[in-house]
């Protein structure tokens, strides 16, 4: 089975004359605790095209990656000087206040805007009034190059604050599930009720917030 060309997109959108073209992914819309956070990320045409095939060779969606190699994407594309990075972050308060849906299109325009790009490459389904000229593909993070860069930030950004979020909030296993519902994280919920960075729009801990009141 042949490798897909992760440029084709970026290819597609320079040769229409954009040439500084971003992929946009977020990471953190099914976890009960904590921020949704997107990343964008935009290469250089030419340093891409000479890199892909060695030091860019394994890149591809975040969930496909072990955490070591995660790590050593985000320090590689969070070192090169060309690669233009933005993150947007949105917490779990205002997660709750507009919805998941809408707090990760907000991540997404907030991440975008840190580096005013041209073009956007957006991974999954269209985002409603998205203020840049943009393409979705579904599961562009196994597609398109930038996409896939940009969830490997994502979602590396959003495990550090997670392990962070663990040092404040001890007890709840944040460094080890990163908010989402595994059965420890469930079983320290109802021993101690939901933390500041609990969703309580999402069910399990909207489930425990009933009980609190009966």
């Amino acid at each position: 089975m042949n490798k897909p060309n992760l440029l084709h997109y970026e290819e597609v959108a320079w040769e229409s004359g954009f040439f500084y073209v971003a992929g946009v992914d977020e990471a953190g819309r099914g976890p009960l605790a904590g921020p949704v956070v997107a990343a964008a990320v935009c290469f250089s045409p030419k340093n891409i095209r000479s890199q892909l095939n060695n030091i860019y060779k394994d890149l591809n969606d975040s969930k496909k990656l072990t955490p070591k190699l995660r790590e050593h994407y985000f320090k590689i594309l969070t070192e090169d000087t060309s690669v233009k990075i933005g993150i947007g972050e949105v917490d779990s308060k205002t997660i709750d206040q507009v919805n998941i849906l809408k707090a990760t299109h907000m991540a997404m325009e907030k991440a975008v805007e840190v580096i005013k790009p041209n073009f956007v490459l957006v991974d999954g389904l269209p985002v409603n009034g998205f203020p840049y000229v943009s393409k979705n593909i579904v599961k562009g993070d196994s597609k398109s190059i930038s996409i896939a860069a940009a969830s490997v930030i994502a979602k590396v950004k959003r495990d550090k604050i997670m392990i962070n979020y663990d040092e404040i909030y001890p007890n709840y296993g944040f460094s080890n599930h990163k908010g989402y519902g595994t059965a420890g994280h469930l079983n320290a919920l109802k021993e101690l009720g939901p933390s500041p960075i609990h969703r309580r729009s999402f069910r399990p801990v909207a489930e425990l917030d009933q009980l609190d009141l009966l």
